[in-house]
């Protein structure tokens, strides 16, 4: 499985449950950096993302989601909104039922 990188912050619920999901469908490990701790992250979220929201998810070297690419994207303005891949999952609510459709382990391990 590809590696997870999270840029999230400590009061962002939807970041918790959506990191909380995945590590149950065998992602072991989700780099989550906490940029409210450490400005110098944040700066360096938005040298790659763009954006200044989070989350800013990356499965592997692909940058796979935040609001604003969701907003453009979708129109839809919840938090997370998650791509994995070119996929857009959806957000949090969206990223559980996949799963309990069974969609989510075939999309991870294809990323």
């Amino acid at each position: 499985m590809k590696p997870v990188r999270m840029y999230t912050t400590q009061v962002c619920p939807y970041c918790v449950r959506a990191k909380a999901l995945l590590q149950q469908r065998g992602v072991a490990q989700i780099d989550e950096i906490r940029v409210d701790l450490d400005p110098a992250e944040r700066d360096r979220m938005v040298e790659l993302t763009g954006r200044r929201t989070v989350p800013q998810i990356f499965i592997g070297d692909t940058h796979v989601g935040g609001c604003d690419d969701l907003v453009a994207l979708t129109g839809r303005r919840t938090v997370p909104q998650i791509f994995i891949g070119d996929t857009h999952v959806g957000g949090c609510d969206d990223l559980v039922a996949l799963d309990q459709r069974g969609g989510l382990m075939p999309l991870l391990g294809a990323a």
